[in-house]
């Protein structure tokens, strides 16, 4: 069964599971708002997918961060907040049965991944 990390409200969380529903594909779900993440899940999507691809930019939470925290963010600075607020990490992210860790949602990516 696949995983998917995130939180339930996000409108793109709930395209993926939709999709994956859609295709009949099972997937457990992981709402680390609630359950949250652990740092050494965290250092392991890191190492696979790097943590410039983790960290969501272009949302509320980014917007919330200081000109400062946003201009002299770096890897252990990221990594931090991203354990403290799991709500800045891209969305959703994907973990498959063999382990690949996919970040974001696309219906092209996804289709490609389950072979639909």
């Amino acid at each position: 069964m696949v995983k998917l990390y995130g939180i339930p409200n996000c409108d793109t969380m709930k395209k993926a599971r939709k999709w994956l529903a859609d295709h009949g594909i099972e997937s457990g779900f992981h709402d680390y708002k609630k359950l949250g993440l652990d740092e050494s899940r965290l250092q392991e999507w890191m190492d696979q997918v790097g943590w410039e691809t983790l960290l969501n930019r272009r949302g509320m939470m980014w917007r919330k961060l200081s000109q400062a925290q946003r201009d002299n963010i770096n890897e252990a600075r990221a990594r931090k907040l991203m354990l403290e607020t799991p709500s800045i990490i891209k969305r959703p992210v994907l973990i498959t049965n063999d382990g690949h860790i996919e970040v974001g949602f696309s219906e092209d990516k996804y289709k490609e991944l389950f072979q639909q």
